[in-house]
């Protein structure tokens, strides 16, 4: 019921917001817009241009062009009157700036007026990630919402999972795999309304064959910094290394095993002080962060393609 109430309260914030659009207040909306074209001059005057002459105030611009590519990137930042700058005619100004450069991509996004990016979330055993981004989304501090979480583990009605998913009326799907039987036929099904699918510690492999089907963005988390310590108990395997630094990747999906342009990174300190108890929460809390600020990015339109295995991340 509690889901019910959080996902009228978002439909209702809309709702109001529209209207207000629509009546004699004029309220300003937050807008983020990326740009993506070949490098040429006057993009970011013509970008600032449309801004301004439609009322609009630019609160942060951020560019990128690559030393050895004649590529432009960009991501703005501003606000506007929807009286004076409606949606639709917002989103048609934009698209015509993108025609006449040339643009491979220009994404328009109010978060506000906007629906919220749908995702699913995979988990397997581990609880850690899946418990986190619950917790950051009841919370109101992850911009999705969430259809459901597939899992090739069982969890009883009596866990802490179970017990959350049910108050805020989110499925829980048991899809358990077996050699030569992932249920991704399955899994398409259940994703198919979702803008993009994050894996919280999901210990299987997707195939080509899903990632083609899905054809929408795949969020993974790994524990280290790519590449090293892959494979079964990484933890154990940095701890007897000796590593003294260990860390956390956020990458996307792709065919090859944790080779996908990579979106967030981070680290910390560990010494001969941590026994494996320790080491294993530092990693654990690595990974919660990370995955979660990976998110956040890619909702924020921070991240964007670059080359075949790189990202801008704004």
């Amino acid at each position: 019921m509690v889901g019910a109430q959080a996902r009228a309260s978002s439909y209702l914030r809309r709702t109001l917001a529209r209207a207000f659009s629509s009546s004699s207040i004029s309220p300003f909306f937050h807008g983020i817009h990326v740009f993506q074209c070949p490098d040429s001059v006057g993009i970011v005057a013509r970008l600032s241009e449309c801004i301004a002459s439609r009322g609009g105030n630019i609160h942060c611009v951020d560019v990128f062009v690559p030393e050895d590519k004649q590529i432009f990137y960009s991501r703005s930042e501003f606000a506007f009157d929807s009286t004076r700058w409606p949606r639709d005619v917002l989103e048609s100004d934009f698209q015509k700036i993108a025609k006449h450069f040339n643009a491979e991509r220009s994404i328009v996004r109010v978060p506000d007026l906007d629906p919220r990016y749908k995702i699913a979330v995979l988990a397997s055993k581990q609880d850690h990630c899946l418990v986190d981004l619950l917790h950051r989304w009841q919370e109101g501090r992850l911009p999705v919402d969430i259809n459901c979480i597939i899992s090739n583990h069982p969890r009883t009605s009596n866990t802490h999972v179970i017990r959350f998913l049910e108050r805020h009326g989110i499925p829980y799907h048991y899809l358990p795999t077996a050699l030569g039987n992932k249920r991704e036929q399955e899994m398409l099904g259940l994703v198919e309304d979702t803008d993009f699918l994050v894996l919280a510690r999901y210990m299987q492999l997707l195939s080509g064959g899903f990632l083609q089907a899905y054809g929408k963005d795949i969020i993974n988390i790994h524990h280290g910094l790519l590449p090293s310590f892959k494979g079964g108990n990484p933890s154990r395997q940095a701890f007897e290394a000796g590593v003294k630094l260990i860390g956390a990747t956020s990458h996307f999906v792709t065919e090859e095993l944790d080779a996908g342009p990579i979106i967030e990174q981070m680290v910390e300190r560990v010494s001969h002080k941590d026994n494996l108890t320790s080491f294993v929460m530092k990693s654990e809390n690595l990974e919660k962060q990370c995955i979660s600020q990976a998110i956040k990015s890619y909702c924020e339109l921070r991240v964007l393609p670059y080359e075949n295995r790189k990202t801008v991340v704004f």
